[in-house]
């Protein structure tokens, strides 16, 4: 599925730890997409997930507009995995959001075609009744 999207990924394990996690680990035998190394910490700095007592960042996810704007972040502590099929409801959420900007994507929204809210002042207190039109 190609939904226009650069994926990297950065840790602040070294470009060799890189390399030989993707040898080794069978979940990562595939991976074709750059993963970066930061081992001084400073883009986990940068963003605001780097847990200096421990030395070790959390484990972050974050969508960035082409234009370079924020879209999501979520962080989680260090013992969580991610969840594939969310990041990629959440980036799908924004492209569409990107076209529809006076709607809005609730939690079980996935897909184009799914229900989607108008955000008001009469929406509040009635979201699960505009859901089951």
């Amino acid at each position: 599925m190609k939904l226009g999207a650069e994926v990297v990924t950065v840790s602040c394990d070294t470009q060799f730890t890189h390399l030989a996690w993707q040898r080794e680990e069978k979940e990562l035998a595939h991976v074709k997409y750059p993963m970066g190394a930061d081992p001084n910490g400073k883009v986990s700095r940068m963003f605001n997930v780097y847990l200096e007592e421990a030395g070790v960042p959390l484990r972050g996810t974050f969508i960035i507009s082409p234009a370079g704007q924020l879209m999501n972040i979520a962080v989680n502590f260090l013992n969580m995995g991610r969840n594939i099929d969310e990041i990629l409801r959440q980036f799908k959420a924004n492209l569409y959001l990107a076209k529809k900007t006076d709607e809005g994507c609730p939690s079980k929204w996935k897909d184009e075609g799914d229900a989607t809210l108008k955000p008001s002042p009469d929406m509040v207190g009635r979201v699960h009744e505009a859901l089951r039109k």
